[in-house]
């Protein structure tokens, strides 16, 4: 996704206010960038049999749940088009200005931190009572098509766990990522400073376990961006389904 450095694995955690001033940075990042992600990845042929896999589980008025929705194209276009009753959540304004000039009755959107999915911080820092507590096992389905890797590899963990509570019984997430060993890993990406993190499939396997997942089904794709600037990668498409263990929280 671009020029990447890895630092120290000793590292110490980012506390909450570091936290925080690197997700408005990314905020900032991903304003400046708008459209400009698209054209940087044009198609987007992973995302959308992922999302054609998930459809096939799913039926007309289910609710789902996108996760750094950027613009909305393919992912809220492809749900709301099949009938799903579509919750869109990102960190950037202009992307979620974009998504809605673009596709203003696909969704209801909503700026939020996916961190604080299923907290109480949903609703007195962001206004979206239904992503917190209480929305807790109402979502059919989740999906996070590169959105993660902009989280710590520990916070992607705890992401995951917060996600699963607002699952249904059986529901099913859906991630897209880049395989990559790196953990908060500065880069420029389209002339902007961000900070990713990724995960070897068999890591990423494993971690998703952990928090109550089990992982149906999942696709390497190689990816070349049209950008030039931008290396290839290799895209991770996953499957999973929430399972009644889980070693994180009670079931």
């Amino acid at each position: 996704m671009g020029q990447i450095s890895d630092p120290a694995r000793g590292e110490a955690r980012p506390g909450p206010t570091r936290r925080s001033a690197a997700r408005a940075l990314q905020a900032v990042a991903f304003d400046a960038i708008g459209a400009r992600y698209g054209e940087a990845f044009p198609a987007k042929n992973g995302q959308l049999a992922a999302g054609r896999r998930l459809l096939d589980e799913l039926a007309p008025g289910d609710r789902v749940l996108d996760i750094g929705c950027g613009t909305g194209d393919p992912t809220v276009r492809q749900l709301a088009e099949a009938g799903m009753a579509v919750t869109a959540i990102d960190l950037s304004d202009g992307m979620l200005s974009l998504a809605r000039r673009t596709l203003p009755d696909a969704a209801a959107y909503h700026r939020m931190d996916l961190y604080d999915l299923s907290t109480d911080r949903a609703e007195s820092a962001w206004g979206v009572p239904e992503l917190g507590p209480a929305g807790a096992r109402s979502f059919a389905a989740a999906t996070a098509f590169f959105s993660l890797i902009m989280l710590p590899q520990q916070e992607i963990r705890v992401a995951l766990n917060r996600i699963r509570k607002l699952l249904r019984p059986g529901g099913l997430l859906v991630l897209g990522l880049v395989e990559a060993d790196l953990d908060d890993c500065p880069m420029v990406f389209l002339d902007q400073q961000l900070r990713i993190s990724g995960f070897l499939r068999e890591e990423l396997a494993t971690a998703l376990h952990r928090v109550g997942f089990t992982v149906e089904e999942l696709n390497g794709r190689p990816y070349a961006p049209a950008c030039t600037a931008l290396p290839p990668e290799e895209q991770l498409f996953l499957h999973c389904r929430k399972t009644t263990r889980n070693q994180a929280e009670n079931p």
